[in-house]
């Protein structure tokens, strides 16, 4: 699960009006194992349940950047998206390879809710991201 980032400025990723094309940012960034590439995705108030626990600020960087640095491997379907003006909601089924530190990996399978908002300057990012795995 990695993603080809050559000739890409991770630091200028777009999340477009598209919502298959946002999910494909979002992977790019978060393949990229790069804790500010994918941060830089989010609001500044924005909400992270990617730790487990709804992380905003500070915390919610330093969460991200943390279990970026170890190089997970994300895969997610696009499943549908609702928007209404200047918020929408996006629904993926993900896959989620997790290295441990003895070098064994594990595979989380789940679904993901995403809120994002269209800024005054026309770009969206992410307010809420709510990945809940599916039971095994």
């Amino acid at each position: 699960m990695t993603t080809d980032t050559t000739g890409v400025d991770l630091y200028n990723l777009d999340l477009t009006d598209d919502p298959e094309t946002q999910n494909d940012v979002f992977l790019l960034a978060f393949n990229s194992g790069e804790g500010a590439v994918f941060d830089g995705l989010y609001r500044e108030d924005a909400i992270s349940n990617l730790s487990g626990a709804p992380l905003t600020g500070a915390e919610r960087t330093a969460a991200i950047t943390e279990i970026l640095k170890h190089k997970p491997g994300l895969e997610a379907t696009y499943r549908y998206a609702l928007v209404a003006g200047d918020v929408s909601m996006i629904v993926v089924d993900y896959e989620l390879e997790v290295p441990g530190p003895d070098g064994t990996t594990t595979l989380r399978r789940g679904t993901c809710t995403d809120v994002m908002r269209r800024g005054a300057d026309g770009k969206w990012r992410m307010t809420i991201d709510r990945p809940v795995d599916h039971a095994e």
